[in-house]
């Protein structure tokens, strides 16, 4: 019954895709799909969009509309640009609600690790610390974002993986992915990243949660 109430609250076409799931994900030509929704091209061709948009369907001129398995990312990576372009304050809020996601979902996040995952942070770590300690000193960011994506990488949430990823895109939008402040600082970020990892592969979660949560609290206090 709850399905068939919110289904009046979507178009036609996102409808259509919550209902029919074929095998291959492909889609009927839009005339043909227009003329079963009882719709005009134009308003499917409207409907398409936003559903590509949202990164529910792929269109592409050879083998035409698909669809894609679903992911929240888009939608929040769509409305966080959005709101960053009226103002960049916007950025910190969305930031914190970040952090309160990673600090409550960490305990089930790491215990679903398995032991490939937890050398691939080993070596980011090691990666890492390479980074900082080369002449000239380089930003580990590819590093930072992948870390943070892999240790929630095995939660099966869309919208906690949707809001993480959305964050990194917003976080290199902003430009934090640059060098700000010292090594000093850098080196004491990525100590943090070390504890959290060491402790994922020990077992000892909770000293983990701490290092996060210390972590967290040193990026509030990032030099501008």
């Amino acid at each position: 019954m709850l399905r068939e109430r919110l289904s009046f609250d979507i178009s036609e076409f996102l409808h259509y895709l919550a209902s029919h799931k074929e095998a291959d994900g492909g889609l009927p030509p839009l005339a043909e799909l227009a003329a079963e929704l009882g719709i005009s091209v134009a308003a499917l061709r409207e409907q398409l969009e936003v559903a590509r948009a949202l990164g529910l369907v792929e269109v592409r001129p050879r083998t035409g509309t698909r669809r894609l398995s679903y992911t929240f990312t888009p939608a929040v990576r769509q409305s966080l640009r959005y709101a960053l372009a009226l103002n960049d304050s916007h950025f910190q809020k969305f930031s914190e609600l970040r952090n309160h996601i990673e600090s409550a979902y960490w305990n089930e996040a790491v215990q679903k690790l398995n032991k490939e995952d937890k050398q691939e942070l080993q070596t980011l770590i090691a990666r890492a610390k390479e980074k900082l300690r080369g002449m000239p000193v380089q930003v580990p960011h590819e590093e930072h974002r992948n870390l943070h994506l892999l240790i929630y990488s095995r939660l099966d949430n869309p919208f906690v993986t949707g809001i993480l990823e959305a964050y990194w895109d917003a976080y290199e939008a902003v430009g934090l992915n640059m060098y700000a402040g010292s090594i000093d600082y850098l080196n004491e970020v990525w100590d943090y990243h070390a504890q959290m990892v060491e402790s994922i592969c020990t077992g000892d979660y909770e000293t983990g949660l701490d290092a996060l949560i210390k972590h967290i609290d040193l990026l509030a206090q990032r030099p501008s």
